[in-house]
């Protein structure tokens, strides 16, 4: 009977602690007013689209720099920094942390094989050492201790896009829809230093259509309004992004820095980039 008093007391003072704190957030806003439209937005649905409709298609795979000025907004605020904006690898890891949002294994590109959360960040340098240490005081004998290090989200520099171009023929139009998005960190060493050539590798993909959902409802920074703000879905829907193709669908499945190197590897891709662009202006009579 004790027990059951003193149970029914503690879940008393919690009930009333928590009321306190509710009160005192009462009338605690960060801004003039609440945000409703972000929050509840959904994404635009893509229009239907039949095979018999598709009169050409190509796949292109791009990366995006996440240095470049135009891309900083996928890239800030930092991991965790403030609640008023998320940059982009916040919002798809947690998600995939929390079991919303599946990720793949960075080597098929085809998402075929899911992964956990865990192996996205061991794949982005977290673990956990084993190091042997010696005690400070008498009689100064070793010791194991286990170090786990963590994987930073801000090491992210960068994505991987894969989207496919198409002309849709009912529609007379030359459209592009992302597959897949991948975020790309610099590869390391054992001891966590960058190797050189700075080369970039992918941590996992992304299924695109299912992030959509969650991107819609994840503000960006816009530079003359803040009631104006994007989502980082209307960031890619709009192609408000910088970005260099890498690889286009070819026989022998290659990158460009296959067969390229140095600066006609930016050649190669503005010249993959004038075709499709020459291919839908050569569609039209005049």
């Amino acid at each position: 009977m004790k027990g059951k008093v003193v149970l029914l007391v503690l879940i008393l003072f919690s009930a009333i602690s928590t009321f306190a704190q509710n009160t005192q957030n009462v009338g605690l806003l960060d801004g003039v007013y609440v945000k409703e439209n972000t929050p509840t937005r959904s994404p635009l649905a893509y229009p239907y689209l039949r095979e018999a409709d598709v009169m050409w298609s190509k796949k292109i795979w791009r990366i995006i720099d996440l240095n470049e000025k135009i891309n900083l907004p996928l890239k800030w605020p930092s991991s965790q920094s403030t609640r008023d904006r998320r940059n982009m690898i916040d919002v798809l890891l947690s998600a995939t942390k929390e079991g919303t949002l599946t990720a793949y294994d960075y080597m098929n590109d085809e998402f075929t094989n899911p992964i956990t959360m865990k192996e996205v960040e061991a794949r982005g340098g977290a673990r956990v050492d084993t190091q042997r240490l010696t005690r400070p005081d008498p009689p100064y004998d070793e010791y194991d201790t286990v170090i786990a290090k963590d994987f930073n989200y801000d090491d992210v520099v960068a994505y991987r896009l894969k989207e496919e171009w198409y002309f849709d023929k009912q529609r007379s139009v030359l459209e592009v829809r992302i597959i897949g998005i991948a975020p790309l960190i610099y590869a390391k060493d054992e001891a966590g230093n960058v190797r050189e050539g700075n080369q970039k590798i992918a941590m996992c993909w992304f299924y695109y259509p299912e992030c959509r959902s969650l991107l819609a409802k994840a503000e960006t920074f816009n530079r003359q309004n803040d009631a104006e703000r994007r989502t980082l879905d209307d960031i890619f829907q709009k192609r408000m992004f910088n970005s260099y193709i890498y690889k286009e669908a070819n026989v022998y499945d290659r990158n460009i820095g296959d067969y390229k190197t140095g600066i006609a590897t930016l050649y190669e891709s503005e010249k993959i980039k004038s075709e499709i662009a020459n291919l839908e202006h050569d569609m039209w009579e005049y």
